[in-house]
């Protein structure tokens, strides 16, 4: 024993030498023990089984899914329900409130996107060789070319080319005189409102006769993916109270729910793929802490888009009316860099065609696009004309009516050759848009007051499919590759193309996004579809992928609707990937189920999302939001 330290022996006082305790020995149960080491120990699965016992009894007495409210908002409309029900209810998404004093400067909701000047008389002639517009200006050129496109089309499948269609067309829609329809013979005339109250939602909305000589301002919430900071002038609240007032009046007139009954509600939030976490956390604070609902969960639309569609894997694209979003979906979840949003949808359809039909002299020639009324005209013209077949293109007669407020309808005749296939293929030759027009006076959905504790940079928006689509106009060398990334050259028309004298290389600028020298994001959006669609795949792996994706491509939306989209997509995407892709085989559409409309098929996954008992684990509940705020959502949702 070393020297210092006395020999041990048995104190009488019981007093020891050294505060040390010799540990006892380790219990051999404690060493395998799982304490905390699987998901039922945790305080979600705990809350979730408190829960779930608690209503058990209540889920037992009430059908399935009737608890849960699927809310998909979108730009023009607004669709709600439970998701027990069959069809969701399709609101427009617009609020019209009375200010005070009424505003005398102008509240256009019509922004025009299409490229061009004001035709004029010398611009309506045509050229006697192939029946096209001559060309003089650059607008003019423009439809040149897409035409040229088109008659080459019409050529490979052997259809007849009609000469002279567009003079023809010009000389009967000139001479035309509208026919009045009385008004006892007007099965669909529209109760207008000259005067009403201080908010109107809706369809009342849109009924207003004069909502700018009545004081009244008429919004819409909801732009793209994003909120419309155009309209709102960046007011955060505005925007979220006109929303907050679209899904009340909704629950409360539709569906029968009083604001009473929302605590015992549970909502499923259908978002954006590429979605603003600002726009993820403002939607949620709506639904949790202000209109007070049980419980909150947040999906993708694309994700729900393959839920409906009853499919694991797929290419889904959305065609709505102010963009059109592309993603591939693998095993129940997106993958990140195949997201692409172009910046184009049915509205610049419905643009293109007006610009089209006034250039053969529209009969209707006081149509204004910033009337509502003579909006829903040109609407209704493209719902019933357009098509993407090559076979409808002829020179046959179409009739339409115009509804003006406090006016007896008249009832047009139009006679038109391929315009009704021209301006859905504004799709594929982007070039028509002035898309920096469309970008001006949005603003970005920031609110300096509020932080959600998740590190967010700006080139995290930034997807390796946009990195494909634009690295042709990057004026250095990109940065490394993705490993995601296939190899093959780009696609022509991926962008538009440069100026023929390209300037000097420049270093990359400090203020563009991810140090790319220029804006990734605003580029990509400019793809044609098909070229979008093609991009997407690539950046999902090489070309065992492309064939997997290409062969399982699922359009949604409103432009789903257009008669030939399938076989106008197919054949498309098949020339671009054939040379570039080995053993590709036939690219494949695939329909929607049968009675689903693709408009509603993202509602619907949702729905059965909302029905299935995986769901429990996802829920983000009050006093979940209260504590965590969005991180809340980050644990409970795998793509945040």
């Amino acid at each position: 024993m070393p020297r210092g330290i006395p020999n041990a022996r048995k104190d009488e006082d019981g007093v020891r030498y050294t505060l040390f305790n010799v540990p006892v020995a380790p219990n051999p149960k404690h060493t395998v023990s799982s304490y905390l080491k699987s998901e039922t120990q945790t305080l979600w699965y705990r809350n979730t089984q408190a829960k779930a016992k608690a209503d058990a009894t209540a889920v037992q007495e009430s059908r399935r899914g009737a608890q849960t409210i699927v809310i998909h908002p979108g730009s023009r409309c607004i669709r709600i329900g439970r998701a027990s029900d069959v069809f969701p209810v399709t609101v427009p998404n617009v609020v019209a409130r009375k200010v005070n004093p009424p505003s005398s400067a102008p509240q256009p909701e019509f922004v025009p996107c299409i490229d061009r000047p004001r035709p004029s008389d010398d611009d309506m002639a045509v050229d006697d060789a192939e029946g096209l517009p001559a060309g003089k200006d650059e607008f003019g050129d423009k439809i040149k070319e897409i035409t040229s496109s088109l008659r080459d089309r019409m050529r490979f499948y052997q259809l007849k080319v009609t000469p002279n269609a567009d003079s023809v067309a010009s000389t009967f829609n000139e001479q035309f005189e509208p026919e009045t329809i009385p008004e006892h013979n007007d099965p669909y005339q529209i109760d207008w409102i000259k005067d009403g109250a201080e908010v109107l939602v809706g369809e009342q909305a849109l009924r207003l006769a004069d909502p700018q000589g009545s004081g009244y301002v008429v919004r819409w919430p909801i732009h793209g993916s994003n909120f419309n900071t155009r309209q709102y002038g960046g007011s955060m609240q505005s925007i979220l109270s006109d929303i907050e007032v679209v899904i009340r009046h909704t629950l409360k007139e539709k569906l029968n729910i009083d604001p009473k009954e929302y605590r015992e509600y549970s909502v499923l939030l259908v978002i954006p793929d590429l979605y603003d976490r600002v726009y993820l956390r403002e939607l949620a604070q709506l639904c949790l802490v202000n209109m007070g609902f049980k419980q909150l969960c947040a999906q993708q639309e694309s994700l729900a888009a393959t839920y409906g569609a009853g499919l694991s894997s797929a290419c889904v694209v959305d065609i709505g009316a102010i963009k059109t979003s592309v993603a591939c979906v693998d095993e129940g979840l997106i993958i990140p860099d195949t997201r692409l949003n172009l910046n184009m949808g049915g509205d610049d359809i419905t643009e293109f065609l007006y610009v089209l039909l006034s250039r053969i002299r529209f009969p209707y020639r006081e149509l204004d696009l910033s009337r509502r009324y003579d909006w829903n005209v040109m609407e209704d013209l493209k719902s019933r004309l357009c098509s993407l077949s090559e076979s409808d293109v002829g020179l046959n007669l179409y009739d339409f009516v115009v509804r003006q407020p406090f006016k007896p309808a008249k009832k047009y005749g139009l006679r038109a050759y391929d315009e009704i296939i021209l301006a859905p293929m504004v799709l594929f030759e982007p070039r028509m848009i002035d898309f920096e027009q469309k970008q001006e006076k949005l603003q970005p959905t920031q609110r300096s007051e509020a932080t959600d504790e998740i590190v967010e940079h700006t080139a995290d928006r930034i997807t390796s499919a946009m990195i494909i689509s634009t690295q042709h106009l990057m004026p250095t060398s990109p940065p490394p590759k993705p490993a995601t990334e296939n190899e093959l050259p780009p696609v022509d028309g991926a962008a538009p193309a440069p100026e023929e004298e390209k300037p000097p290389a420049k270093p990359a600028k400090s203020n563009s996004p991810g140090g790319f020298g220029i804006d990734v994001c605003f580029e990509a959006s400019k793809l044609p579809l098909d070229v979008a669609i093609f991009n997407s795949a690539r950046a999902a792996g090489g070309d065992e992928k492309i064939r997997k994706y290409l062969q399982a491509v699922v359009v949604i939306g409103g432009g789903a609707h257009i008669p030939g989209m399938s076989h106008g997509l197919e054949s498309r995407l098949q020339a671009i990937a054939t040379p570039l892709v080995a053993d590709m085989e036939k690219v494949q559409i695939i329909p929607p189920p049968k009675e689903v409309e693709p408009m509603v098929l993202a509602w619907k996954g949702a729905a059965v999302l909302g029905k299935m008992d995986g769901i429990s684990e996802l829920w983000v509940t009050q006093a979940d939001w209260d504590i965590l705020g969005i991180r809340g959502l980050k644990e409970r949702c795998f793509y945040l």
